[in-house]
């Protein structure tokens, strides 16, 4: 791996497992110091131990980033433990999927909380740094479901869908202030969950597979990859976009 991130800083939220962790590991390799996030310690000092190999600085933070004191709290511990943040990526999220009529007002709250407020608190508390040092990084985490239309997905796709609006209306905002906005929408990706249900329930999954053309989910680290690329300096002409790793579920 390179070392495109020495010497900077980045948090990652979601990062106790699945795609966040991989991203966390990812930009880890690669050199950057990290605070990792999520609403469950055990993951995130699982994650944390994990990430031991590759001999970075880690902090983690435990709370619920739907709460504007949540998100607060997370940027006033990274801040306190490294000076700045260069990088956000907005991992953290997870939705009831279920037809939209079963859903009860719990759900639909959970999932808009999950996907959307989490992502605006979060941007909110990390955005002003950014701009006042005159560079960063944020990158989302979306979804393909928005642009195809999945079963079920209805709920999921206005909290994601108002993620990748809120991409492109924070890139243009802040296009000349060095700092990029960009989306990376996955289609079903094999995390451990995904892999079990696979196994144990292949008809519930098969709809997710069956508009992929290559046939398979995504790798978790194929996630990971998109999102270190747009984290980096090489990307420095890249903002506003909502980019699909999905194995040509949707195109163009």
């Amino acid at each position: 791996m390179s070392n495109r991130f020495d010497g900077q800083v980045a948090v990652v939220t979601g990062a106790g497992q699945g795609i966040g962790r991989a991203i966390a590991h990812r930009l880890a390799s690669e050199g950057a110091s990290l605070v990792i996030a999520d609403l469950l310690p055990d993951e995130l000092h699982t994650t944390r131990d994990e990430l031991a190999q590759w001999g970075r600085d880690v902090e983690i933070v435990s709370g619920d980033l739907s709460q504007e004191s949540g998100a607060e709290a997370l940027r006033n511990i990274s801040l306190a433990r490294f000076g700045r943040v260069d990088i956000l990526v907005n991992n953290a999220g997870g939705g009831v999927i279920a037809p939209f009529l079963s859903h009860t007002p719990d759900t639909l709250r959970a999932t808009i909380d999950r996907n959307l407020w989490t992502l605006l608190w979060v941007t909110r508390a990390f955005l002003p740094g950014m701009v006042e040092h005159g560079y960063g990084r944020i990158v989302n985490l979306g979804a393909d479901s928005v642009r195809n239309g999945l079963d079920n997905h209805a709920a999921y796709n206005a909290a994601k869908g108002g993620m990748h609006g809120l991409t492109t209306g924070l890139a243009r905002e802040f296009a000349t202030s060095g700092v990029t906005v960009n989306t990376v929408a996955p289609c079903a990706v094999a995390t451990q969950k995904f892999r079990k249900a696979m196994t144990e329930r292949p008809q519930a999954v098969a709809p997710y597979l069956s508009v992929i053309p290559m046939g398979r989910p995504a790798e978790e680290e194929e996630v990971a990859s998109m999102v270190a690329y747009l984290a980096s300096r090489e990307a420095s002409f890249i903002t506003g976009q909502v980019v699909s790793v999905n194995g040509g579920s949707t195109m163009l």
